[in-house]
C-alpha cells in the first residue's frame, strides 16, 4: 500500500532493478522517454504487468497510468478484443517469405479508416515512417533540404531530426545544415524560409496540432504554401492519429496532406506502424512505375501477423465503441478536476493542465512562473506516493471515473505540498535528491 508520507514510499527491488538495467542497458531503458533521470531519485518504478488502465510494480504497488507506454496503450492493457485478435494468429505463424494475407486486409482496413490516404506500407517504429517519408518527398522533388516543426518535440532517432537536437553527437555537420525549422502556426514565417531556401525545401513536417489546436485557416495555409512553393506536405500522425479523430487530425481538420505517418495507438501496445499518403507519390517506391526506384520501406517484422491482427482489431474498436469521444470525455473531467483541485490548494497558476483533453500534459511553474524540473520532482513524488504513475495526463479508454477521482485527490494532497514549497521559497526540502531531467540535454 501507498503511505501518505513520500519518506517511507521506498522501491527497493526497483532501485536495484534500475541498476541491472544501467549495467546492461545504455541508459537504463529502451526509451529514452523511459529512463529513471525522468523520475525523483530512486522513486523510478520498474514494471512488473499491466491491466486496463493500472499497473503493476516489482515492489507489489498498484498505479493508475498515464501517458501508458508513451501514449501507445490508449485501449489498456492487454485489452481484451485487441489480445484475441493477435492470439488466433500466434500459432498461425507470423512472418514468412511471401506477403501474409493478412497484409492486404489490413491496408484495406487502414485505408477505410483514413480515407484521406490512397496507399499504405506498414512498418514497427514511427521513426522508420517518417524518414521514409522524408526520402520519398527528397526522390519526388530533388530538393535536399527537409523543413521541420520547430515547436514540436520528436519526430525521428534518424540523422535527419537528432542533429537538430542537443543530443547531436554523432551526426555530421554536413548532414545538419540540410535541416531547417518554422515555427507553429506562423505562415508568414514559414514562406520566408521556403523563399529563402527557394528551389530547395523537399517537404514541411509537422505535427498538426499538439498541446495546442491550430490557429484558424494554418493548415489550410500551410497547404496552399507546400503547393505553391513545390514541396510535399507530410503531417507527422503518430500521437494525433485515433486520439483526435479514427483519421488522425487530417480527418478532424479536413485537411489533406500528401504523406502522413501514423503508430502510438495504431497496436495498442504492438510494435505496428505506416507511412500513407497519394499514390502517385508512395507508388515512387513500388514497382508499377518506370522512374528511379524509391528505397522507401523494406523491414523484415514491418508485416508480422499478430502486429497487423492488433491494428485491424484497435480501429475496429475505436470506430464501433467510440474511442475518441470517450478519451475526450475522460480527458475532459480529468482536466477539471486537475485545475479545480491546483485552484483550491492556491496553486492554480502553478500546476497547470494543457492541451486537447485526449491528450492532456502538465506544467510545473515555480514563483516566477517559469517551468520547474525542481517543482515537478516535487509533484511526481506526491503523485507516485499516491499510486498515479503520471509522466504526463493522457489518458486510456480503459480509465474510469473511480480512477479519475482517485488522481484528483491525490494531485490536490500534491498541490498543498506544493503550496507549502512555494511560501518557502524553495522546493529542495521536499525533492529527496536531484530534480528530474529534461530528455534531450547535451551531458548525461
Amino acid at each position: 500500500m501507498h503511505t501518505e508520507d513520500t519518506e517511507e514510499f521506498l522501491l527497493p527491488r526497483s532501485r536495484l532493478a534500475n541498476e541491472r538495467l544501467h549495467a546492461l542497458i545504455p541508459g537504463g531503458a529502451h526509451t529514452y522517454a523511459k529512463g529513471d533521470d525522468q523520475y525523483p531519485e530512486d522513486l523510478a518504478p520498474v514494471i512488473s504487468h499491466g491491466r486496463g488502465a493500472h499497473v503493476w510494480d516489482i515492489d507489489g504497488n498498484r498505479y493508475i497510468e498515464y501517458g501508458s507506454g508513451l501514449r501507445s496503450v490508449s485501449l489498456g492493457h492487454a485489452h481484451p478484443r485487441v489480445i484475441e485478435a493477435v492470439r488466433r494468429e500466434l500459432d498461425r505463424g507470423s512472418n514468412f517469405v511471401r506477403p501474409s494475407i493478412l497484409e492486404v486486409e489490413a491496408a484495406e482496413r487502414f485505408l477505410a479508416t483514413v480515407p484521406t490516404a490512397e496507399m499504405v506500407k506498414f512498418a514497427k517504429n514511427g521513426s522508420d515512417a517518417t524518414t521514409a517519408a522524408v526520402r520519398l518527398a527528397r526522390a519526388a522533388t530533388g530538393r535536399p533540404r527537409v523543413a521541420l516543426c520547430a515547436d514540436h518535440p520528436f519526430f525521428s532517432v534518424d540523422d535527419w531530426f537528432i542533429g537538430t537536437t542537443p543530443m547531436s553527437a554523432g551526426i555530421p555537420a554536413a548532414t545538419n545544415e540540410l535541416t531547417v525549422a518554422f515555427p507553429y502556426g506562423d505562415l508568414a514565417a514559414t514562406e520566408e524560409l521556403l523563399t529563402r531556401y527557394q528551389d530547395e525545401v523537399a517537404c514541411l513536417i509537422l505535427e498538426p496540432a499538439t498541446h495546442t489546436e491550430p490557429p484558424p485557416g494554418y493548415l489550410v495555409g500551410l497547404r496552399e504554401l507546400a503547393d505553391r512553393h513545390g514541396c510535399v506536405l507530410i503531417f507527422d500522425e503518430m500521437i494525433t492519429g485515433f486520439r483526435w479523430s479514427e483519421a488522425g487530425a487530417q480527418g478532424l481538420y479536413g485537411v489533406v496532406p500528401d504523406l502522413s505517418t501514423f503508430g502510438k495507438a495504431l497496436g495498442n501496445g504492438f510494435a505496428v506502424s505506416a507511412l500513407a499518403g497519394r499514390r502517385d507519390l508512395m507508388e515512387r517506391g513500388g514497382l508499377r512505375h518506370s522512374g528511379d526506384r524509391v528505397f522507401l520501406l523494406s523491414t523484415t517484422h514491418g508485416a508480422e501477423t499478430h502486429s497487423l491482427a492488433a491494428a485491424m482489431a484497435v480501429q475496429t474498436t475505436y470506430v464501433e465503441e467510440g474511442v475518441t469521444a470517450r478519451l475526450h470525455t475522460l480527458g475532459e473531467r480529468l482536466a477539471a478536476g486537475v485545475r479545480e483541485a491546483a485552484a483550491g490548494m492556491g496553486v492554480g497558476d502553478h500546476v497547470v493542465v494543457r492541451g486537447r483533453a485526449s491528450n492532456l500534459v502538465f506544467a510545473t511553474l515555480d514563483e516566477n512562473l517559469q517551468p520547474s524540473q525542481e517543482y515537478r520532482t516535487l509533484f511526481l513524488r506526491r503523485l507516485l506516493a499516491g499510486g498515479v504513475l503520471a509522466p504526463s495526463f493522457v489518458v486510456s479508454s480503459a480509465l474510469d471515473d473511480a480512477d479519475v477521482d482517485h488522481t484528483v485527490d491525490v494531485v490536490a494532497q500534491a498541490c498543498a505540498v506544493y503550496r507549502k514549497a512555494l511560501d518557502a521559497g524553495d522546493p529542495t526540502p521536499w525533492l529527496a535528491g536531484r530534480p528530474v531531467k529534461p530528455v534531450f540535454r547535451r551531458l548525461a
